[in-house]
C-alpha cells in the first residue's frame, strides 16, 4: 500500500557517504522536528535522473532554503557508493543528502518500488518527491511511468 499524505514515513535505516565513510542515518533522524523534500529517482546516473532531477534540486538549493526546507535528500535504491559517486560527478552540494536504499526497503515500505527488470535493473524506485514536515507527509507527488513533471524541484516549490 502507498504511503498517503497526513501518514508518518515509516521507520527505516538508510546509508550516506560521510568523510568517514559509509553511515547509517534513520528516518527518525533525518526527519524528526524538519521539514524535508525527499525525492527518489529510479536509479543514479539513469538518463533522466542524472540531466534533469538531480540537477534541479542542486539548481534550486537555495530556493528550498529560503521556504524553509531544513534539508532535501536524494533517495534511490543502489549502493551508497554509487550515490557518493554521483554526488561528486554531479556537484552536488554536501547538505543534498545522496541517501542509499540499497536493498530497497525502505522504498518497499513507502509502496513505491518499481519493477524495472525489463531494463535489466531489478526492483527499483518510482521517481518521486515528497514533503515531510517531522516524519509527516504533508505533499507526495509520484511520476506516472516514464514522465518527469510533479516530482521536479519546480513543482515542488511551487508547492511550498
Amino acid at each position: 500500500m502507498t504511503i498517503k499524505v497526513g501518514e508518518r514515513v515509516p521507520a527505516a535505516t538508510l546509508k550516506q557517504m560521510t568523510k568517514d565513510g559509509p553511515s547509517n542515518i534513520t528516518t527518525e533522524q533525518l526527519l524528526k522536528g524538519r521539514k524535508v523534500v525527499i525525492f527518489s529517482v529510479p536509479g543514479a546516473f539513469t538518463p533522466t535522473c542524472h540531466a534533469k532531477h538531480l540537477p534541479g534540486f542542486i539548481r534550486d538549493h537555495d530556493k528550498f532554503k529560503a521556504k524553509g526546507v531544513d534539508a532535501i535528500a536524494c533517495l534511490a535504491v543502489n549502493d551508497v557508493f554509487v550515490m557518493s559517486a554521483w554526488a561528486k560527478a554531479s556537484n552536488a552540494p554536501d547538505d543534498i543528502l545522496m541517501l542509499a536504499d540499497g536493498n530497497g526497503d525502505f522504498t518497499k515500505a513507502l509502496g513505491l518500488e518499481l519493477d524495472a527488470s525489463g531494463f535489466g535493473m531489478g526492483i527499483r524506485g518510482k521517481r518521486f518527491a515528497m514533503v515531510v514536515n517531522d516524519g509527516v507527509v504533508t505533499h507526495l507527488n509520484v511520476e506516472s511511468a516514464g514522465e518527469f513533471r510533479v516530482s521536479a524541484s519546480e513543482f515542488v516549490l511551487g508547492q511550498l
